[in-house]
């Protein structure tokens, strides 16, 4: 873990994340002999290692598929000083410009403000769709079961443990703000409708795509960051085709760049790209 030279920089609530993509410049590791080759992927994979035995940090590997980047990193920490301190080692850990940055993006676990709470619960779904009373035993064990679902998923969108499956996509995206599809404008119970249209699309994508959204307003050039984990890219493809003829998407959606990855294992990772 790097040496603490200043005071730690932790929220209140979630993790920082960090998704960086570098390019291999082979023209400069051409240049190292067997020995120096053999001793810059030793650092590397001595830094990984060490970043993954950090306290509540973890780090995705990944080759970047298409000419975008070569590299994929996608840290998550939750002290910023850890996290601007593990990204300035991991850029330097191959030697002097070997690695340079293709792309970067900042943000921050977050809970969703359209998170279903327990009164609209009750209220929406317990009375007024399923016609339960409360005080009822079947009411009580519907309740508790909501307040369990209801704690996992919290967990894992402010402290998420993602899974090793091969096929990464990172792209960042904001609510448009332009005349009559200006997102900011729309009341909450409007913009809560609208998303859980949108959620409902993406649970029926439930163990094939696990999916992280990271906030960054005020953070970084988009409002959020999305990372779709899955084990097929035609689940990557299907459930942003899919969810694009949502309204929130259709009249208010706009990306960024698409970054496609595969995780690996280190050695197979440095094969991959050519170290």
């Amino acid at each position: 873990m790097p040496a603490q030279e200043t005071t730690p920089i932790v929220p209140r609530e979630g993790w920082h994340v960090l998704h960086l993509f570098h390019h291999v410049d082979h023209a400069q590791w051409s240049l190292y002999s067997d020995e120096e080759k053999r001793q810059a992927k030793t650092r590397l994979t001595g830094l990984i290692q060490e970043i993954r035995s950090t306290l509540d940090t973890h780090l995705l590997a990944f080759s970047i598929v298409s000419p975008k980047a070569d590299l994929g990193f996608m840290l998550l920490t939750p002290d910023l000083q850890v996290a601007n301190a593990f990204e300035k080692q991991l850029a330097l850990s191959l030697g002097p410009g070997v690695l340079n940055p293709a792309y970067s993006y900042l943000s921050m676990t977050e809970s969703s403000e359209y998170t279903t709470t327990r009164a609209q619960y009750t209220e929406e779904t317990l009375v007024g769709e399923k016609g339960m009373k409360p005080g009822t035993d079947a009411f009580e064990a519907a309740l508790k079961e909501f307040d369990d679902r209801m704690a996992h998923y919290l967990q894992h969108r402010l402290y998420p443990v993602l899974p090793d499956w091969p096929v990464i996509c990172f792209y960042p995206m904001s609510k448009r703000r332009s005349g009559a599809d200006n997102w900011y404008s729309l009341d909450y119970d409007t913009r809560r409708k609208l998303m859980a249209g949108h959620a409902r699309t993406g649970r029926t994508y439930s163990g094939r795509i696990l999916q992280l959204i990271t906030g960054s307003t005020g953070l970084d050039e988009y409002e959020w960051g999305v990372t779709l984990l899955a084990k097929d890219t035609i689940d990557i493809k299907s459930i942003v085709y899919e969810m694009r003829f949502d309204e929130v998407s259709a009249r208010f959606g706009e990306f960024g760049d698409f970054y496609i990855g595969i995780q690996l294992p280190l050695d197979a990772l440095f094969r991959r790209i050519g170290l």
